[in-house]
């Protein structure tokens, strides 16, 4: 798709994202299905190709790149491959974990967990999400008790993607009841930390290869050196970190709408029906003509947004406007796809078939379509 976005060495880190996806992820996606996992020599392989943790300071063994047109390269590769899951798993290492730790992180916590990120050698997770608290994170019930040098964790957390291969989670817990907005904490929890465990890999109706994950919290002895920034500023920090998050999603939702577009345009121009192209009739050049339509409209609205988070000057606002009307869109256009198909785009050997069953969390997950409606209708009404 036309967009002045790019310039030359985004282009040439397409070619190195490209041939990547060609060569180590197009040939495991039906593994990754069956195990329902990416597995980690994929991860160390992206990271010796400057995929993963692009944004990490070179001190720390990172390219320091904070452009984001280059995680939007990289995301449209993925989506054209049609690896969402992949997709998913990258983000949250890279478009919400990462974030926190530049922020947030000390110079010696950026030191021990920074470089992992840039090898691709350490998988995180953040873990919010509770079974009686999902997009009011006020609600949540996992609290952490300071004793001594340690805090001690207690609680549970769902559905959480990468819970299962994490080796660094990031935990948002009540620290104290009495204080509020400002009673809630941010923990990194080491894998082997005692206490911590994980549940059941949870069976999802997309994202396969997704690992998804309960996570449960025993008396987990966390280091007073794993409080992630301040004590009580935890829903502070997760305020300013949600605009890029949501602009992952929304992106991922772009790319996956572009591609899913391509593949439907492809198939009704070789697909004949009645003695011609499905692509004559009137009814699909019209439905095609509202899709494109949408979709360059959306990357135009996006493509300023990542200019604007580049700068350091993307509202949680305009994020939350992202998210929605890119993941709408994209579900729109999957769904159109999938009933221009016919009856091969139930079947899962197309890729619009799996693009439907992994797009449709994306208007859940990152907070529910109708809370970013009603964060947009608050600033227009206050």
């Amino acid at each position: 798709m036309e967009t002045d976005l790019y310039e030359a060495d985004h282009e040439a880190y397409r070619t190195t994202a490209r041939e990547f996806m060609r060569r180590e992820v197009v040939p495991r996606l039906g593994d990754w299905d069956v195990r329902r996992e990416v597995d980690r020599d994929t991860w160390t392989k992206a990271g010796a190709a400057g995929l993963v943790g692009l944004a990490v300071p070179e001190r720390f063994g990172g390219a320091g790149m904070n452009d984001y047109r280059y995680r939007f390269v990289v995301s449209e590769e993925i989506a054209d491959a049609g690896a969402a899951a992949l997709q998913s798993a990258f983000a949250v290492n890279d478009d919400i974990v990462l974030g926190y730790l530049l922020a947030q992180a000390t110079e010696e916590q950026k030191a021990r967990w920074l470089p992992g990120f840039a090898s691709g050698e350490t998988i995180s997770a953040i873990a919010m999400s509770e079974a009686e608290a999902g997009s009011d994170l006020r609600g949540i019930a996992t609290q952490a008790v300071r004793k001594g040098d340690r805090w001690l964790l207690n609680g549970s957390k769902t559905f959480i993607s990468n819970g299962i291969t994490a080796d660094l989670v990031i935990v948002f817990a009540r620290t104290d009841a009495a204080e509020g907005a400002g009673g809630y904490s941010l923990f990194v929890v080491e894998r082997g930390m005692p206490g911590f465990e994980r549940g059941r890999k949870l069976d999802k109706i997309g994202l396969a290869a997704q690992d998804t994950a309960e996570l449960f919290f025993h008396d987990v002895e966390v280091p007073a050196d794993n409080l992630l920034g301040s004590a009580g500023a935890g829903l502070r920090s997760l305020m300013e970190n949600l605009p890029r998050e949501r602009m992952g999603i929304a992106v991922a939702a772009q790319c996956s709408a572009e591609a899913s577009l391509r593949w439907t345009v492809d198939y009704v121009r070789q697909r004949r029906a009645f003695g011609k192209a499905v692509a004559e009739f009137q009814t699909v050049g019209f439905t095609l003509a509202e899709l494109r339509t949408q979709v360059e409209v959306t990357r135009a609205y996006l493509d300023r947004c990542v200019r604007q988070l580049n700068a350091g000057a993307l509202s949680a606002v305009d994020a939350a406007k992202a998210k929605w009307w890119a993941t709408d869109v994209q579900w729109k256009v999957i769904d159109a796809g999938v009933q221009l198909h016919g009856g091969y785009g139930y079947m899962t050997e197309y890729p619009i078939a799996r693009a439907f069953m992994d797009a449709r969390v994306q208007r859940i997950y990152g907070g529910t379509n109708e809370i970013m409606k009603e964060i947009i209708s608050r600033d227009l009404l206050r």
